[in-house]
């Protein structure tokens, strides 16, 4: 297993991980997790966690550029990880 495999692993966790989070402090009508935060998690290689969380808790699934950034880092992720096979 290489490291860009744990890591990819570590931040799709992570990334599902807030999403669930954000999804529930939204339902509370408690303080949100940025936008930018959650997208940037799933650029940097979570975009795996990221789209599992979108369609599991059902959170920002209306917003194009949510599946725009996570379907194209899903992509490089997917390339990356092809590439270090």
């Amino acid at each position: 297993m290489s490291g860009f495999t744990i890591y990819a692993a570590a931040m799709s966790l992570l990334a599902g991980a807030l999403y669930a989070l954000d999804k529930s402090r939204a339902i509370a009508r408690r303080r949100r997790i940025p936008e930018r935060a959650l997208l940037l998690l799933g650029f940097l290689g979570g975009a795996p966690g990221a789209l599992l969380a979108m369609l599991l808790c059902r959170h920002k699934t209306r917003l194009w550029y949510f599946w725009a950034v996570n379907l194209a880092a899903m992509c490089w992720v997917i390339a990356a990880l092809r590439a270090l096979a």
